[in-house]
């Protein structure tokens, strides 16, 4: 079974910082596009940032500058880093992934991280 794990988030004053992680796990053949997306209270969820497998990354505009998306040089794992957190921030945080397996070419979600920014 084809699985995102992901790992970091919590609570954290304004300011701060926090890193989110992400693994797949499974029979994965490849791993396209990864992204991390972001759902609060009465919102939707919408698209944080993504990095595709060439290496380009792309952001929502309220991250620019705070938040950085990367992958390991394996391409496997994808990591947000966050600082300067603000309360706006304060949602359960998704990772997402384009991914070939032995089931075909699919998108997969992970299971959520809750991020809190408060003092």
């Amino acid at each position: 079974q084809v699985q995102l794990v992901e790992s970091g988030g919590g609570l954290v004053q304004p300011g701060g910082s926090l890193r989110l992680s992400c693994a797949p796990s499974g029979d994965i053949w490849s791993i396209y596009t990864m992204s991390w997306y972001r759902q609060a209270p009465g919102k939707e969820r919408e698209l944080v940032a993504s990095a595709g497998a060439g290496g380009g990354t792309r952001y929502t505009d309220s991250v620019k500058g705070r938040f950085t998306i990367s992958r390991d040089n394996a391409k496997t794992t994808v990591s947000l880093e966050m600082n300067r957190l603000k309360p706006e921030d304060t949602a359960v945080y998704y990772c997402n992934a384009d991914m070939r397996t032995g089931g075909g070419r699919n998108v997969y979600w992970g299971q959520g991280t809750q991020v809190t920014v408060s003092s």
